[in-house]
């Protein structure tokens, strides 16, 4: 789960973080008042809240918003309301978004910050190493790209559960960034902190970019950003309120109603249906290995009931990239009958105008196989994975 920077910011905050004053504004006219209370002269910086990277490089689709970006300075207070008009309410376009963009429907307003250096700071999991890294770079922009393309600009350093910084970090970190040792003590503060928060909060990523150094040699997080274990949140019901649905794709919150998890992809035509992670790498790795791609998967776990397992379908109906469904299930808990059951639902509902081909193993593998072969619909069964697939992919070429 992602939340906005102004949320971020606001726990942050909590673990002695050092922040710009700033307020969330929902038009224009809340958007003055929020930056009178803020300061009575300016300058502001006005941030457009949605989740995505690289704002400041994005484009607004509007005509009326040549040359603005999706985060901009406002020298005067009067000029607020003016800039509050022409983000509130259109289509910011960034690098992270693709072409379609992102509804900004709020901005956040906050004091400018006069920075003398600033730099990259985040802790990710580390999943290779299985460990928490933090990663540390002098650059601020395409942070993604240089991590690729030279990786030597990153300073990394491991730490464990119950790590502490060490003097030997912070010495490490202030010689990468070419800083004196005047900023030990405050940058020692800092990093505990938001590891701190990393662990306390069941973040998967947190994001300081650009962590700024003010004139009083204060780090200040002039931009945030945490990403969230779905699986820990049951532990963080503040933050589960903090989610915004606007943000994510209809599909994936019908999904989510139904106790599913939904995923889409940039290319591919076959859709998925399975019960976990493993039936779904492996559908998708097969596959690939016959020159096909996935257009999204949907993991229906298990403890469902015929008219959620409708509902799936349905979801995949749906995505236009979508030209085949195969279905993998290992029932075990979930069983296959409940599936095919569900299979029949929908399509005397919506009806089929593409293949299906089902592929189930485990309980009730015979009756579910029976149930599909039974009616008088189009589908095919298979015993096995990659026969599944060759008989999609058969029926996928004929009905082209």
């Amino acid at each position: 789960m992602n939340i906005h920077e102004y949320q971020a910011k606001k726990l942050l905050k909590k673990y002695k973080i050092k922040i710009p004053n700033g307020a969330i504004a929902y038009t224009p006219s809340e958007a003055l008042s929020r930056a009178q209370k803020i300061s009575k002269t300016g300058p502001f910086v006005l941030k457009a809240q949605i989740q995505s990277g690289a704002r400041k490089a994005g484009h607004f689709t509007s005509d009326n918003t040549k040359n603005l970006s999706g985060i901009c300075i406002v020298q005067k207070l009067n000029d607020i309301p003016l800039f509050a008009e022409k983000m509130i309410g259109n289509t910011l376009v960034t690098p992270q978004t693709g072409k379609e963009g992102k509804l900004v429907s709020k901005i956040y307003i906050e004091e400018f910050c006069v920075a003398k250096r600033t730099f990259y700071l985040s802790f990710v999991i580390n999943r290779i190493k299985a460990c928490i890294t933090l990663l540390v770079s002098r650059a601020t922009d395409n942070i993604v790209e240089l991590a690729k393309n030279d990786p030597k600009s990153i300073l990394r350093i491991h730490f464990h559960l119950n790590h502490r910084v060490q003097k030997k970090d912070t010495l490490q970190i202030l010689k990468f960034l070419n800083l004196s040792e005047k900023y030990h003590n405050n940058l020692t503060t800092l990093i505990q902190n938001l590891y701190r928060a990393f662990l306390n909060l069941d973040a998967t990523m947190l994001e300081i970019n650009p962590v700024g150094i003010t004139k009083n040699d204060e780090f200040i997080a002039l931009d945030a950003k945490i990403s969230f274990d779905n699986n820990a949140l049951f532990r963080h019901p503040d933050v589960v309120l903090m989610h915004d649905d606007y943000e994510v794709d209809e599909n994936v919150l019908r999904a989510n109603r139904c106790g599913f998890k939904y995923h889409t992809f940039n290319t591919g035509s076959i859709g998925l249906i399975v019960n976990g992670d493993g039936p779904a790498l492996a559908a998708r790795d097969y596959l690939e290995k016959l020159g096909y791609q996935t257009a999204c998967y949907l993991d229906i776990k298990g403890g469902v009931d015929e008219d959620k397992i409708a509902q799936s379908l349905k979801i995949l109906m749906t995505n236009p990239m979508v030209e085949g469904i195969l279905i993998n299930i290992l029932g075990g808990f979930l069983r296959c009958n409940l599936v095919a059951d569900g299979i029949i639902a929908a399509s005397k509902e919506i009806g089929f105008n593409m293949p299906l081909v089902a592929r189930f193993e485990g309980t009730n593998k015979q009756m579910a196989q029976e149930i599909l072969q039974e009616n008088n619909f189009d589908f095919l069964t298979s015993d096995s994975l990659q026969d599944a697939a060759d008989k999609l992919i058969k029926a996928m070429k004929e009905n082209n």
